[in-house]
């Protein structure tokens, strides 16, 4: 019996100082049956030629130019002339670990379809890894380890772009990477939240995630903390939002007065509350700003958290929990 095809899809675009060591941990895989559709996305430095060298040696890569531009361009393009029974992602400034196809596969083969196989992540960079993606990273690892990813899905993105599997057929059934919405890693997690797909656990790092000052998710607009917001709404709203509920918001910081605003750009009613006694009191977009103790007067809200303070944070799981209410039913951290 034949081993599985896996198709694996990278765009690239002015990585050519990172492409080899990328190419090179594809092409030392323990697993074999695999083919990298791998996509020009407008270099203007060596990268094409370099990854042409490769594949001019192992046609297992099959070289493209992004016929549009930008990342969702070049992964449908990926998508579109890849074959195998299996799909995932690769960025090309990262490295695989030796036996991450394998493993991924394994768990898939297991699992069946509708499900999603993941692993750990480990960053790495020169200059050392800074507080917020060490922190990043092992709270993304913690929800992998435990499959619980979706449980937190409204504060980051809960599956790493780079670091997923799933059959064709469930990729298809989530509409692959038609949407035309960024951040699109996370616009897909989102829809594999749709669908209920279950995460497997997975107790393996199975990606190392290269950081560096120049990296597209740390320069471009399309991954700006605007648009993490514009993502969370849309979907809570499409799949969470009970509009028989009263809806709350707390805290008036940038994330608070963001989601107000496009709240009412939604025409959606809701209450706001906060702990600051200079804004308690005032308006902000002609929306009162309530204390704490408002709360309860509100029979059964549905709740957005946009306070980033760690230890407020605490403070009010701990109240929700002496309420008995239910975390992504009653209440939804967006921070």
């Amino acid at each position: 019996m034949q081993a599985p095809l896996i198709s694996i899809l990278t765009p690239f675009k002015n990585t050519e100082i990172y492409l080899a060591e990328c190419l090179e941990s594809i092409i030392n895989q323990t697993y074999s049956n695999w083919e990298l559709l791998i996509i020009d996305d407008g270099s203007t430095d060596g990268s094409y030629n370099l990854v042409k060298s490769y594949a001019d040696k192992d046609q297992r890569i099959k070289l493209y130019k992004n016929p549009g531009q930008g990342i969702i361009q070049a992964l449908r393009h990926a998508f579109s002339e890849s074959s195998g029974d299996y799909i995932t992602r690769m960025d090309s400034d990262d490295i695989m670990p030796k036996q991450k196809l394998q493993l991924l596969l394994n768990d898939l083969l297991e699992a069946g379809k509708q499900h999603v196989a993941t692993g750990q992540v480990k960053y790495f960079s020169k200059r050392g890894i800074s507080d917020g993606y060490q922190k990043y990273e092992n709270w993304l690892n913690l929800l992998t380890k435990t499959g619980t990813n979706y449980s937190e899905i409204y504060k980051e993105c809960v599956i790493a772009s780079p670091c997923w599997m799933i059959h064709r057929d469930d990729l298809l059934t989530v509409d692959a990477f038609n949407p035309n919405r960024y951040p699109e890693d996370y616009d897909l997690t989102f829809r594999f939240y749709e669908h209920q797909f279950k995460i497997i656990p997975s107790e393996h790092v199975l990606h190392y995630w290269r950081d560096y000052q120049t990296r597209t998710s740390r320069t471009h607009d399309h991954y700006a903390e605007n648009t993490f917001l514009e993502i969370k709404l849309h979907y809570f709203l499409k799949l969470d939002y009970d509009a028989s509920r009263p809806l709350v918001i707390w805290g008036a910081g940038w994330k608070g007065k963001t989601i107000a605003k496009m709240l009412l750009e939604n025409n959606i009613p809701f209450e706001w509350i906060c702990n600051n006694p200079k804004k308690i009191g005032k308006d902000i977009y002609d929306q009162p700003l309530k204390p704490f103790q408002y709360l309860e007067q509100i029979e059964q809200p549905q709740s957005i958290i946009t306070v980033a303070n760690p230890k407020a944070q605490k403070q009010i799981k701990t109240y929700f929990e002496s309420q008995q209410m239910l975390p992504m039913t009653d209440y939804f951290f967006f921070c």
